[in-house]
């Protein structure tokens, strides 16, 4: 397939904050005729409803915005085949596109994903990348297909994992370094010198939508383990444990092997509680030390915030 050497007209789908940096990549490069993302949501503890980054976006830019809540939907295909995309590029949409609209635009459409594919196929790669400790992450430019992020990879892009990264930090970059990659790899294409390489199914991993009750914290974990879970659940949802039947979320930690002072506690056993330092029994002969966390209902707080109020917790046990 040799595309033409002119600006492409994209319809452009995204949902998230991470797909703008690429909307906004285009936008200085090809004209976007018309943007799909998810419909308006309720969000927060008022449940008001909220228009996604995307839309907001777009809106700001004055470019045409479809919000269909059926992409079958007959109405929304027939509006979206009016903009005679040549291209359509796809920026954590956030659903997976049926045949109907893969066949709209004439060159198909392209993906921007958050990791080194085959590895980590799915919704949430940068956190299953973090939770995992990987050392690297990238982002790969690939074809979308009917089967699930199995497209042919046109580019990648790699950026390694700093040990105290979070998945937040990880992916504000990962967004920024998809969109530069995304429009040289444009510009590859309609130069007629972009190449396609496969995907070795063998080699590919899944990365499931994250859920809530992922974030609850199994002290017989590694120290490691569980530190890779805080910071790879941050923003959301946030791992999470509970004292004296009260939730707290933990939100930075450290991971350390324990001590003669420190060993023969059972895993979520707290071990010490005193001045900066919380720390808390974890699997394998290790230990957590929490550095930041927030009881439910209140603000972000230091060790020795939380330890300010809550005396006598040595012996304590974290579930």
């Amino acid at each position: 397939m040799v595309a033409p050497a002119s600006p492409l007209r994209i319809a452009f789908f995204g949902t998230p904050a991470f797909a703008v940096p690429t909307l906004a990549a285009l936008a200085g490069s090809h004209p976007i005729v018309v943007v799909v993302t998810q419909p308006d949501r309720p969000k927060g503890r008022g449940h008001r409803s909220r228009a996604s980054p995307v839309m907001l976006a777009a809106s700001e830019r004055g470019i045409p915005v479809l919000q269909p809540e059926r992409l079958k939907d007959p109405a929304f295909l027939d509006a979206l085949g009016a903009h005679r995309a040549d291209l359509g590029v796809v920026a954590a949409f956030g659903k997976i596109l049926p045949d109907e609209v893969l066949s709209l635009p004439r060159l198909g459409l392209v993906n921007v994903h958050a990791s080194l594919l085959p590895r980590y196929r799915g919704a949430s790669p940068v956190q299953r990348a973090v939770m995992n400790g990987d050392a690297e992450t990238g982002v790969t430019i690939m074809r979308v297909v009917k089967a699930l992020d199995a497209g042919p990879m046109l580019a990648t892009a790699r950026r390694p994992i700093g040990p105290d990264e979070t998945s937040e930090q990880v992916e504000r970059d990962l967004a920024d370094l998809g969109a530069r990659l995304l429009v040289k790899t444009l510009a590859d294409l309609t130069g007629g010198t972009s190449t396609e390489t496969p995907q070795d199914d063998r080699q590919a991993t899944y990365a499931p939508r994250l859920t809530k009750e992922e974030g609850h914290i199994r002290w017989e974990d590694t120290a490691t383990a569980i530190s890779n879970r805080v910071r790879g659940l941050h923003p959301w949802p946030h791992a999470y444990t509970f004292l004296q039947g009260r939730r707290l979320i933990i939100l930075k930690t450290a991971a350390e092997t324990r001590s003669p002072t420190t060993a023969s506690r059972s895993p979520g056993s707290i071990v010490r509680a005193e001045g900066d330092e919380l720390l808390v029994a974890g699997g394998h002969d290790t230990v957590v030390r929490i550095l930041e966390l927030q009881p439910e209902g209140r603000r972000p707080m230091t060790a020795r915030e939380f330890l300010a109020g809550h005396a006598q917790l040595s012996g304590a046990r974290l579930t």
